[in-house]
């Protein structure tokens, strides 16, 4: 089968390694689509992602399929079901590490409830955490939907994480995939202003559409002009891209016992936080793995959202390719003008 590999840093290359044999708690998917993660995929790319030396890797993790084989004490996935989040954890091909291998042509997913019931969610069993989010998509639910699920989930489990409460009002720090997430939801789950700070006009503009009050360009003197125009500071700052310098901009700008929210990898081994820029009492969130119950759990909600019309894909994905033109794909997403880039394959 076909595997999306990065043989070695900034080169990605369509390889063929060997079609996945599912475990007695585990389904093969055939992969319909996928969609590039523009933090983690990139880095990986790069060469740059915390913790990740091992090349050639598999690479991806926002994947959607259909379920075309079980194994036999698999109890919550049947055949020709959907399913989202099915990965390769483990490469089928000794050559090849893996980053996750979603973007091959055949997947894997873990029957985490039916592991639990029977006493063998763990590591001796080959159960890995993250098949707590491998889960069924319902038929109304179409294939692109689906696929934006992997980026939805991990948005709106934030929202318990960071604690935030309806009325609060936010700073989003960032208009791609995962701040306009956060604009939609705060705005659908009945948060107070929201506010966003981007460089690119088009992303500023977007996040206006989804339900920003306000989007400007980053400057400090704007962002504190935000602060006196409303005359209050906000609830919380989203630092939605992981930076140090996001973190420490933040900090004017929140209310005594305010949160500045870090979703992601923050691009520093270390962070040297400016905290007499803050008021003497804050918090600081720091998101940078899912939360997998809570990404499990918000599944249903955001399913609601999409039947009902007030989520779709179409306000997040901007291309698409097939998945032999991935290095188009990846050169695309470098642009920083793309929202999500599907993968058909």
């Amino acid at each position: 089968m076909q595997s999306v590999a990065v043989v070695k840093p900034d080169q990605v290359e369509l390889v063929d390694i060997p079609i996945p044999t599912p475990g007695p708690y585990e389904a093969r998917i055939r992969t319909e689509a996928a969609c590039l993660c523009n933090a983690t995929d990139r880095k990986l790319i790069e060469g740059h992602f915390p913790g990740v030396e091992d090349y050639p890797l598999i690479l991806g993790h926002e994947t959607v399929g259909i379920v075309e084989e079980v194994g036999e004490k698999v109890r919550n996935f049947k055949v020709g079901d959907r399913l989202v989040g099915g990965l390769l954890l483990n490469s089928t091909d000794p050559e090849f590490a893996s980053a996750w291998g979603g973007f091959s042509e055949y997947i894997l997913a873990g029957d985490h409830h039916a592991m639990v019931a029977d006493g063998v969610a763990n590591a001796d069993h080959n159960w890995f955490e993250v098949y707590e989010i491998m889960r069924i998509v319902p038929p109304s639910i179409p294939v692109e939907d689906a696929v934006m699920l992997c980026t939805w989930r991990e948005v709106y489990g934030a929202f318990g994480d960071f604690q935030f409460q309806a009325g609060d009002d936010i700073l989003v720090y960032g208009a791609g995939p995962v701040g306009l997430s956060f604009v939609k939801f705060a705005q659908l789950l009945g948060l107070g202003s929201i506010c966003v700070v981007e460089p690119l006009p088009e992303k500023r503009r977007m996040a206006l559409e989804m339900g920003a009050d306000t989007a400007i360009a980053p400057d400090e003197n704007a962002e504190k002009a935000l602060v006196a125009d409303r005359g209050k500071p906000f609830d919380a700052v989203i630092d939605a891209v992981g930076k140090e310098t996001i973190i420490n901009s933040a900090l004017p700008l929140i209310k005594m016992a305010g949160s500045v929210c870090v979703y992601g990898v923050i691009d520093t081994p270390q962070v040297n936080l400016h905290k007499l820029k803050g008021p003497y009492n804050f918090n600081l969130f720091v998101h940078q793995w899912p939360t997998r119950f809570r990404e499990a759990a918000a599944q249903e909600p955001l399913c609601k959202w999409i039947d009902s019309g007030k989520l779709s894909h179409q306000e997040f994905i901007s291309v698409e390719y097939p998945i032999n033109q991935i290095n188009q794909a990846i050169e695309q997403s470098r642009t920083g003008e793309t929202i999500k880039t599907l993968l058909r394959f």
